[in-house]
């Protein structure tokens, strides 16, 4: 990273500030530059969400070479949701740190360089973060840990639900799925929480085990699932949980 990219970015963050910053640096033809892009997080003072047609520009200019973000007086060490990410991206990542001081001064702090590495998060005890760290995203990492099936990615943007979507009836079929009226581990529990449509889903633990975490002591009768804004945890299934079920989906590859 050259001292005009490194500037660019520094400016770019002050100017977000207290946002977070997100952008690429890209290859224009023979030179590097810096393309600041939109945070489009609903907490953008907590996460970044860069924008689709952002990175879409920004393809169009040249190659993508790097993401770039900032951590508003946050130390710029990744988080799990950034390692996760950055894996998914398959491209370095930049993370600014930016302070800001009691005159009122904002400044940029220290840089540090992230690379893909193989990095996976825990099922269990992994921190929020919509559209990364999820409920789906609990079930798509489940079933390729646990059950060796691949149900691919699924662009979603937080609030969904709220906004006319219905994204888990509008693509449990064709991701392999049917209806069951039993439960069996590894079956998905469909739950509709203050919603006009289910929008939350949980793997049902039969045995209470992962067998790809087995430091965890057995739950049994227990749904592995991500709340909004909580970390990934085991409850009990019953009582409120059971209250607000829909249904309950089992992958036409599950033993049966």
């Amino acid at each position: 990273m050259n001292k005009a990219i490194q500037a660019a970015i520094e400016r770019h963050a002050i100017g977000c500030y207290p946002q977070e910053c997100c952008g690429l640096i890209i290859r224009e033809g023979r030179k590097r530059v810096y393309v600041p892009c939109s945070n489009t997080a609903r907490t953008p003072d907590e996460h970044f969400r860069l924008a689709p047609e952002d990175f879409a520009g920004a393809e169009e200019r040249g190659e993508v070479l790097a993401v770039v973000h900032s951590h508003p007086d946050y130390p710029a060490t990744p988080s799990e949701a950034d390692r996760v990410a950055c894996e998914a991206s398959g491209l370095p990542w930049h993370i600014l740190q930016v302070r800001s001081h009691e005159s009122g001064q904002i400044e940029p702090g220290e840089m540090v360089h992230l690379q893909p590495s193989g990095y996976q998060a825990p099922l269990l005890g992994r921190a929020f973060a919509h559209g990364v760290h999820d409920c789906l995203s609990i079930v798509l990492d489940y079933y390729q840990r646990e059950m060796h099936i691949d149900l691919g990615s699924f662009e979603r943007e937080d609030g969904w639900w709220e906004r006319g979507g219905n994204l888990y009836l509008d693509n449990l079929p064709a991701a392999g799925f049917e209806r069951v009226h039993s439960l069996q581990q590894g079956d998905i529990v469909l739950m509709q929480i203050r919603s006009p449509v289910p929008n939350h889903a949980a793997i049902y633990l039969q045995d209470g085990t992962l067998s790809t975490e087995r430091e965890h002591f057995p739950t049994p009768g227990a749904i592995l699932h991500h709340l909004y804004g909580r970390d990934s945890r085991r409850d009990t299934y019953g009582g409120y949980w059971a209250e607000v079920t829909t249904g309950y989906w089992r992958h036409r590859q599950a033993p049966r």
